[in-house]
């Protein structure tokens, strides 16, 4: 008997022992005890106890409140997150649909208590309907060592979920169900501090999500934006498109269709990236069995949420972070605004990519106090030898000058060339020379700076055999 058996049946004894003794023989008579998920007892309805795919009557006499008060005791059900086991472990932000009574809380549960448990990790759940912990003053042991934090009120939720990353240091948040603007904001603080996020939020999709105004944000929120003409020209769209607004606050989404089967999507910045492109998708689908073999697969490329997105926009979607060619920078900001990085990046035309782990990084970007207290992520980066740049400050224009210093560093032969090419046609139009010899260039950067010659209305030839080959501007 597995570890996660013998649990099941401990607790499946305890859940006996505390029911009135006219149901214990009722549930022992039951097929298949070790896929129960819970008994309801409402008051003025007949009992029930609840299974994967189906539901049985205890008994034909109606609950009555001598009964509930008799019995008050929850059930954890284990073994249910090894299906996303590896996501988990590996310290991603992972957010959780499905519809009401799939299991979402239940999978919550088992992922706050391997984590605290089997990982070692400081876990703060913020359990506002007390439906991960229970509402007893002693959290349920079905979440191990994780810590709780309850809520007032629903409307405190936001306000919770700060205090419990600036007062109790978790490695790991774990939230029911986001639901507000404010509560998916309190989300995106926490993940900009580098703690793993578990969350549930309300929608069955991705796409209901990227839908939703409220929430989409969650998966770094669409806007629409006016390109110029040479640009529109360029990615081959009209001027009005829809781009992804920020880096998304959970990494991998993961939709619950049924117990023991997901769809999951890896990286949702890609993914939210192809739909607004009007790319079909396809999420990895895993599934277990009853002997829990798990089997993955691939659905299905769908499009149906960029078909949803030109329903409600008509121009033609275009993705984010077209570069035209210039490699992505990996950056991982520490202490920053991430959706300033990302707008700084924009507007000095470097194609960024936000990641979660310094190691995972092309560069650090930090602020000079974080710098000076060297914390244990900016030594490991320095150890790596990944470089650190410093910002004056969070606001948008000194993030923009460490940025251009990034660029600077990784300039290439490319971008060399067209600020030579710049430089020349510079000099023509002001009149210090007629014409200008740039030099040697292969055949894709020479059009490149035929290009640029073009937008500033002079003239340009190629000249010279190759390797020599060569661009001379001219009025």
């Amino acid at each position: 008997m597995t570890r996660e058996q013998l649990l099941a049946t401990d607790e499946l004894d305890a859940i006996l022992h505390a029911l009135p003794p006219e149901l214990v023989q009722r549930v022992r008579g039951l097929d298949g005890l070790d896929g129960l998920l819970e008994i309801v007892m409402d008051l003025g309805r007949l009992p029930e106890a609840r299974f994967t795919g189906r539901e049985e009557i205890l008994s034909q006499r109606e609950v009555t409140a001598e009964d509930i008060a008799f019995v008050r005791v929850g059930r954890a059900v284990y073994g249910t997150m090894e299906i996303i086991r590896d996501v988990v472990e590996a310290g991603r932000s992972i957010l959780l649909l499905g519809r009401p009574g799939v299991g979402k809380t239940t999978l919550l549960r088992e992922v706050a208590r391997v984590l605290a448990d089997e990982m070692g990790k400081r876990v703060v759940i913020v359990d506002t309907s007390n439906e991960i912990a229970g509402d007893g003053d002693i959290p349920h042991p079905g979440i191990g060592r994780a810590r709780r934090m309850q809520v007032a009120a629903p409307s405190l939720q936001h306000a919770v979920m700060i205090e419990a990353v600036e007062n109790h240091m978790p490695e790991v948040v774990v939230i029911d169900e986001i639901g507000t603007e404010q509560e998916a904001g309190a989300a995106r603080t926490i993940a900009e501090r580098g703690v793993q996020l578990i969350a549930t939020a309300h929608g069955n999709t991705l796409e209901n999500l990227m839908l939703n105004p409220t929430l989409s944000d969650l998966v770094g929120g669409v806007q629409t934006v006016t390109l110029g003409d040479e640009e529109a020209r360029r990615r081959g769209t009209q001027k009005s498109v829809l781009e992804r607004k920020a880096p998304p606050t959970f990494q991998t989404l993961v939709e619950i269709q049924a117990y023991q089967r997901v769809a999951l999507y890896q990286d949702v910045a890609q993914t939210v990236d192809a739909i607004l492109l009007g790319n079909p998708v396809a999420p990895e689908i895993r599934s277990r069995d009853a002997t829990g073999e798990l089997s993955v697969s691939t659905s299905t490329p769908s499009r149906s949420a960029s078909e949803a997105m030109e329903r409600r926009s008509t121009p033609r979607i275009a993705a984010n972070g077209a570069n035209g060619g210039r490699e992505t920078v990996k950056v991982y900001p520490f202490g920053l605004s991430w959706t300033r990085v990302e707008e700084a990046a924009r507007g000095l035309g470097l194609p960024v990519a936000i990641v979660r782990e310094p190691d995972e990084a092309d560069v650090v970007i930090t602020l000079k106090n974080y710098y000076r207290r060297k914390t244990p992520r900016l030594r490991n980066a320095e150890s790596q030898g990944i470089p650190i740049y410093i910002a004056r400050s969070n606001s948008s224009t000194q993030i923009a000058s460490a940025l251009a210093s990034v660029i600077e560093l990784r300039r290439g032969p490319e971008d060399k060339a067209l600020e030579e090419a710049r430089d020349g046609i510079e000099q023509v139009v002001g009149g210090q020379s007629d014409e200008i010899e740039l030099t040697p260039q292969n055949a894709y950067v020479r059009k490149l700076q035929h290009e640029l010659v073009e937008r500033a209305n002079l003239s340009s030839r190629s000249t010279g055999n190759e390797p020599f080959r060569r661009v001379q501007i001219y009025r």
